[in-house]
């Protein structure tokens, strides 16, 4: 049986590079990529936007970033949206939000009437401490208030969470995506928790370069028999809702 993984043993298996992803995508089979911006402050907002225009292409889909506390968050979020882009990446912890917090409602709103999808990083973050930012409940709090919210949960739905993850989200509407996570959760727990949940809702996610693309597709590949529920993991899903067919 082998050995899961800790929350230390996250490494980079890429560079961080548009070339070296495109590389890595052609060796693991992958068509098409969507790439996610964090922006850490509200001035990283303008270069992000431009980065994100100048890399896009028929296989790499960028997702800019929006600072939560910009003070002029609904008009950046219009422009990514006027700019052609179909979605935006927050990450609770490097941007230093609670997200549940009603100050954040108008985010949730600015993303809903501009029809974006939203990525939210969900569960712990290795780089600090074990503050609840992004939890289960709390997204379901947001989602509670905010039903219209396209909104994808990464890392099965709360990285090192998991138990709230099958308490509170499992089975629920919701979208979940696979990205770092099966070898922690190891074979037997992440098959249950995927067959247990929406299987419209199921995307799959690698998170590069933090996971090695090429394993985490045989990950999938050798864990789902149900060759249907296979294939809403690998594409159906995610071409439905990215707008591609």
């Amino acid at each position: 049986m082998a050995q899961l993984h800790s929350e230390c043993d996250v490494k980079s298996y890429l560079d961080g590079t548009v070339g070296s992803l495109l590389r890595s995508m052609d060796e693991a089979g992958i068509e098409k990529s969507v790439l996610c911006c964090i922006a850490t402050k509200p001035t990283q907002f303008e270069p992000i936007l431009n980065w994100s225009i100048q890399i896009r292409s028929e296989r790499i889909i960028p997702f800019p970033s929006v600072h939560p506390s910009d003070s002029q968050l609904p008009d950046k979020i219009q422009k990514i949206a006027d700019n052609g882009f179909i979605g935006v990446k927050i990450h609770p912890y490097y941007q230093n939000m609670v997200i549940d917090e009603p100050r954040y409602d108008l985010l949730y709103k600015s993303i809903i009437e501009n029809k974006l999808i939203l990525v939210l990083h969900a569960g712990y973050d290795i780089a600090f401490p074990r503050e609840e930012k992004a939890g289960p409940r709390q997204i379901l709090r947001v989602l509670e208030r905010f039903s219209e919210l396209k909104l994808i949960t990464t890392h099965m739905g709360g990285w090192f969470q998991w138990d709230e993850v099958e308490k509170y989200l499992i089975g629920k509407p919701i979208y979940i995506e696979t990205s770092v996570s099966f070898d922690y959760l190891g074979a037997k727990r992440m098959e249950k928790m995927l067959e247990k949940h929406h299987s419209d809702c199921l995307l799959f996610g690698t998170d590069s370069p933090w996971d090695d693309q090429k394993k985490a597709v045989l990950n999938i590949e050798n864990l789902i028999s149900d060759e249907s529920l296979k294939k809403k993991i690998f594409y159906k899903n995610s071409a439905k809702l990215l707008g591609i067919i």
